[in-house]
């Protein structure tokens, strides 16, 4: 029978996992945060089912267990932020504490962070930004999972984007979008229940479309919007790892084992200080944009759906499998 907690008690039967694991209280307290975040807001594939790989990853030193991100700043509105191979929520936590200040001063800042790992529910750092009045994009990259358009070899991983803006009075919108047309874990699932997969999810190694999800998870994802997609994709290579000077997404392990070296991949946050453009009806525009969207029938805000199951989540707890119990208790 699943168990029902708080997020607040979830959060710290998740810290201590990981410190017992070997994560310092810091890391893990702000990897807690993430995952149970992600839990709440219906994001599973970022939430509490990635506690058995990330804890695979400290055991075996993919993620330095006592790593702390080292932060230096080589522009006014630049924060450079060395990950150090440790987990990525703990140098990501430093980007959103310091860009503020940096953004009311400069109008806009950006903070790179090199040798990272994986960076969960976008959407939620970007929110955290938007929630102080600025307007926040995110670039992250991941491991190989899409080819270059007409190509067989994965180059580009799925390469999420994350922007959120503040609307006066209510939830910023969040939008928060991986590159592939669906998740890799739809893949695995299908595998694990020998099921086919539809057509136009994933290539095989030849680069031919495939409905067979094994031949898809030897060979490569299709990109959302197809070659548009895959040009996006290359978009976040540059933002995310030519920018930071980490490592390209055919150069990083995974993120779903222990096997290999850490995988220092990269993010790339830039904020936006509305203020800053000289004109004080920055609120009253987007409050106009969304009365556009939601005066029709069917339309909404992206996000709302997360939203509301964030708000069931505070009012009535996270209810959670046996096996992710066993793993808390």
């Amino acid at each position: 029978m699943a168990q029902v907690l708080s997020l607040r008690e979830a959060e710290e039967r998740v810290a201590r996992v990981f410190e017992r694991g070997g994560a310092t209280a810091e890391a893990a307290r702000s990897v807690a945060r993430a995952l149970v975040g992600a839990e709440a807001d219906g994001l599973k594939g970022h939430g509490l089912s990635r506690i058995p790989t990330y804890l695979a990853m400290l055991k075996s030193g993919k993620i330095d267990c006592s790593a702390a991100p080292r932060v230096t700043q080589p522009r006014p509105g630049v924060l450079a932020i060395d990950a150090a191979c440790g987990f990525a929520y703990p140098a990501i936590d430093a980007a959103i504490e310091r860009l503020p200040a940096l953004v009311r001063q400069q109008g806009l800042a950006a903070a790179s962070i090199s040798r990272s790992n994986h960076a969960g529910a976008c959407g939620r750092h970007v929110e955290r930004l938007a929630e102080q009045d600025l307007v926040a994009l995110f670039f992250a990259n991941t491991p190989e999972a899409i080819a270059p358009w007409g190509g067989t070899r994965a180059v580009f991983g799925t390469n999420p984007i994350a922007f959120a803006v503040p609307l006066e009075g209510r939830a910023p919108i969040v939008i928060d979008l991986a590159l592939s047309k669906v998740a890799r874990g739809n893949i695995v699932a299908a595998k694990q229940k020998g099921e086919a997969i539809p057509e136009g999810w994933a290539l095989d190694k030849d680069g031919r479309p495939t409905t067979d999800a094994g031949a898809a998870l030897a060979g490569t994802m299709i990109a959302l919007g197809d070659a548009k997609g895959a040009a996006l994709a290359l978009m976040v290579e540059v933002f995310a790892a030519a920018l930071v000077g980490t490592h390209f997404a055919f150069e990083a392990s995974s993120f779903l084992d222990d096997k290999g070296g850490a995988p220092q991949t990269g993010q790339l946050i830039i904020a936006i200080d509305p203020v800053g453009f000289g004109h004080g009806v920055f609120g009253e525009r987007m409050q106009m944009l969304a009365h556009a969207i939601e005066s029709q029938e069917g339309a909404r805000l992206p996000g709302a759906r997360r939203l509301g199951l964030r708000e069931k989540a505070e009012r009535e707890g996270l209810r959670v499998s046996d096996e992710v119990w066993k793993m808390l208790s």
